[in-house]
């Protein structure tokens, strides 16, 4: 007997998800955590995928796409995040939407002591910014948690970030 097919992993239907919503620009700093989203994008004629030498162009990169009639995605690892502080000061200013992923790092099953002071500082300080922070727990949680996201940064111009956490993208070993 065959056993069911599997649903998509996760990070294909959040690929999937992102271009059913006119997703046409990804910034990426690269990142194990975005792997599938970074290829998928780069193998993808329809979209512009730029890889970033600083958190902070993502931000002005999501500025001018909304300006040009584009949507895009900002992806990063929570230790890029104190990177943007400052540059939130332009979506936040400007009314620009902004979507951003964040993979996480520092919690859940982290081994790498380094890590900890920003990914657990991430939450708070995204927040002090004005950002509206969603997490991502579980496989489940990806699509409908994105789906949401999208609705508060696209439809009512707000800068919102999914926490991509340790539990769903697993911790590094090392």
């Amino acid at each position: 007997m065959s056993s069911p097919q599997p649903s998509p992993a996760w990070p294909e239907a959040l690929y999937d998800l992102l271009r059913a919503n006119n997703v046409t620009q990804f910034a990426y700093v690269p990142d194990a955590g975005h792997k599938v989203l970074i290829d998928r994008s780069l193998a993808d004629d329809e979209v512009h995928s730029v890889p970033l030498t600083t958190e902070e162009e993502g931000v002005a990169m999501c500025a001018g796409a909304d300006l040009g009639g584009s949507r895009a995605v900002l992806l990063m690892q929570s230790s890029g995040v104190g990177n943007v502080i400052n540059m939130l000061s332009l979506t936040a200013g400007g009314k620009f939407p902004l979507l951003t992923l964040v993979s996480m790092r520092g919690e859940f099953g982290e081994g790498n002591p380094w890590q900890f002071p920003m990914g657990q500082a991430v939450e708070p300080v995204l927040k002090a910014m004005g950002v509206i922070v969603l997490r991502a727990e579980r496989p489940d949680d990806v699509v409908p948690t994105v789906t949401a996201a999208m609705t508060m940064a696209y439809q009512c111009g707000n800068q919102v970030a999914v926490l991509l956490t340790q539990r769903l993208i697993g911790a590094k070993k090392f």
